[in-house]
């Protein structure tokens, strides 16, 4: 079996392209059953976030006919061609996925370093293959074990020092354009985790005055009642853009919410004054031609990567610790994987022994009758201990050998020297 992590995030492609590959939370169970259709077998999970499209798999298969597999499950689910996406995407076989995956669950491969979102996501990704029966014995240890990296990691390193989330960058930004926060407005349109993180972090800045729009009114009031906030309608959020000098968009809309109309009515009604424009969904919900129209700063996703954060540094410094507890983490993971290759032969080992032992045990009882019962007992649990500590040693030593060289090669002479059934 070989484990294998492919796909492609904010370093190796744009944008645009993430949109198009993006699962919503409502399409991944019914992709996971057409990825685990596809597949014929083994365990998969797929994470997608803002920033990467990712897919874990557990498979016998090769790991070429496993990303073939995969390339054709993102081309027809997203009705996408390969070759929009193949030579953008990542993959990562066996030892290495594993630790691709620890590094992404630890936030080094975040466009934030150290962000502590990712977990959290990760974590979705995993209960909802779970939940759809995509998680395999190997798939569910795997991110068990990340799990607890990441959490070793985080608390025993500085890589979560400091404060340089999204939500911080935008707040940064938001006080480089218009100084002071306490006469403006923020609007937050959806009701996305980034989002409201955001949100969280101008009003600590000292905002001066919260709207929220969402398509939920439940959720609107709810997320207004606990900003201190008014909520806003959805029905009527062209008509109130023009009273926010700052917005957040991060809904789960499949098309733009707010396009270069809305916002050239709004600076019609507020006199061209600037408006600063964070749009943290995938896909975007604000047109980027929004860009375009003078006096609105418009930034996505990949645009908050490029600015500078305060405290990257000192995450920095914590990286080479990180990556020491994750390298080690994944080589003793992948060792446990390689062992599991032998469990099957280690089994027949041990029916093939005892079946010899039965068979002479049998023999020699039925030779001594004059043994009682309590002697009869004593004598099959010595024959018992006698095959266990003869397969011992040729047990543990072959989970090594199977770990260290060619699998199957190693179960191959077993086989031949113990007499056992070739096959998986």
């Amino acid at each position: 079996m070989n484990l294998v992590a492919a796909g492609l995030n904010h370093h190796t492609s744009t944008l645009e392209l993430r949109e198009r590959l993006y699962f919503s939370p409502e399409q991944l169970p019914g992709a996971l059953l057409h990825l685990r259709k596809l597949l014929g077998g083994g365990g998969a999970v797929i994470l997608s976030t803002c920033n990467r499209v990712e897919i874990y798999a557990h498979h016998s298969a090769p790991p070429e006919d496993v990303m073939g597999l995969i390339r054709r499950f993102l081309r027809e689910w997203h009705s996408v061609p390969e070759e929009a996406f193949a030579e953008q995407m990542y993959v990562y076989t066996d030892q290495e996925a594993i630790g691709h995956l620890f590094r992404v669950a630890c936030g080094l491969d975040s466009l934030v370093l150290g962000e502590a979102q990712v977990l959290g996501q990760v974590h979705d990704a995993y209960l909802t293959a779970q939940a759809e029966q995509t998680a395999d014995k190997v798939v569910h240890a795997l991110f068990q074990r990340a799990f607890a990296v990441a959490k070793e990691v985080r608390s025993n390193s500085g890589i979560g020092a400091g404060k340089v989330s999204i939500g911080s960058v935008a707040a940064d930004l938001a006080v480089s354009i218009f100084s002071e926060l306490k006469d403006k407005t923020v609007l937050v349109v959806g009701s996305g985790k980034m989002g409201e993180l955001t949100l969280s972090r101008l009003v600590d800045r000292g905002v001066g005055r919260v709207l929220v729009t969402n398509r939920s009114a439940d959720k609107m009031e709810e997320v207004a009642g606990r900003f201190g906030g008014e909520p806003v309608g959805f029905a009527e959020l062209a008509e109130e853009l023009h009273h926010a000098d700052i917005i957040i968009s991060s809904t789960a809309a499949s098309e733009y919410v707010l396009t270069p109309q809305h916002f050239q009515q709004a600076l019609r009604m507020r006199n061209q004054r600037p408006m600063f424009v964070i749009d943290i969904a995938v896909p975007r919900d604000i047109d980027p031609k929004v860009d375009e129209l003078d006096s609105v700063h418009l930034y996505d996703v990949d645009d908050l990567s490029g600015v500078t954060q305060a405290n990257i540094e000192e995450r920095r410094k914590a990286v080479s610790y990180c990556m020491e507890v994750i390298d080690d983490a994944a080589e003793r993971f992948w060792t446990w994987v390689q062992g599991l290759a032998a469990e099957s032969t280690i089994v027949s080992m041990s029916h093939e022994l005892h079946a010899i032992r039965e068979r002479e045990l049998a023999k020699t009882l039925a030779n001594l009758p004059e043994l009682n019962e309590k002697e009869r007992e004593e004598v099959t649990h010595l024959s018992k201990r006698i095959v266990n500590a003869i397969l011992q040693r040729p047990m543990t030593q072959l989970k090594r050998e199977v770990a260290e060289r060619d699998p199957h090669t190693v179960l191959h002479l077993v086989k031949r020297l113990f007499g056992l059934k070739e096959g998986p």
